[in-house]
């Protein structure tokens, strides 16, 4: 943050829920800035492709850009997103930790839960595993825990322990930085498609191939992008 920049007010994020677009946004910037930091700040473009991405995200969204830049105003004012400048476009990144006043790993749980919805602690570490690595699911619980406790003065709690749904042995997690959500409310699970048989072991492993493969994409279209960019050209998809 430059000298100029506006000292971050956390009272401003408390004064209303975030929109499912600014949760969209924000969830996407802190994943970028871990994931491909090579591509970080993000392009605007880049960012869009970010939001709108198939994968890793619950729910898929398909966001027109006027919504997308109307949100990153909104993000900007309560001083959650800044713009950098340099180069021959914007870019944009995250003030998450600053402005909500919560720690590295509880940053990282709620970027996960802005993005991929209700998990369970479990999932949590495994999915974050690109972000943060936890110790072990016990840590991932604590900082749950502790971001479900807190303090009105810090602005209250900012997840909360959905019920366990019919059949599942762990309950799930939400974020409440959208607003209070539906205790119940119905939550699908995450691996539906894989055979009851499958072991923890074959879930790790299968999810570490689909990041590794998520993470060379993203790479990859970042580096396309910013190509087109720097050549003056349109962006793929575009007239």
């Amino acid at each position: 943050m430059t000298p100029d920049t506006p000292s971050p007010r956390r009272h401003d994020f408390q004064q209303r829920p975030l929109s499912d677009i600014e949760a969209r946004i924000l969830g996407t910037l802190m994943e970028k800035a871990r994931t491909v930091p090579d591509s970080y700040p993000l392009t605007f473009n880049n960012l869009i492709t970010g939001c709108n991405q198939k994968s890793s995200r619950e729910p898929v969204m398909q966001l027109a850009d006027a919504l997308v830049a109307e949100a990153l105003d909104e993000l900007r004012q309560l001083h959650m997103v800044f713009e950098s400048s340099g180069g021959r476009v914007t870019r944009y990144e995250h003030n998450f930790l600053r402005t909500v006043g919560v720690p590295e790993q509880s940053a990282v749980l709620l970027g996960m839960l802005m993005l991929r919805g209700p998990q369970t602690a479990g999932e949590l570490r495994l999915n974050v595993e690109r972000w943060y690595k936890f110790l072990d699911i016990a840590s991932v619980d604590a900082f749950l825990e502790e971001l479900q406790d807190r303090s009105a003065e810090k602005g209250g709690a900012l997840v909360v322990k959905l019920p366990k749904a019919p059949g599942a042995r762990e309950q799930r997690w939400a974020h409440l930085l959208c607003g209070p959500v539906d205790l119940n409310q119905p939550v699908a699970t995450h691996h539906a498609g894989l055979s009851a048989s499958a072991t923890e072991d074959d879930v790790i492993h299968l999810s570490r191939r689909v990041a590794t493969l998520e993470e060379t994409v993203g790479r990859l279209e970042g580096q396309l992008q910013n190509l087109h960019e720097q050549l003056g050209l349109s962006q793929p998809g575009q007239a």
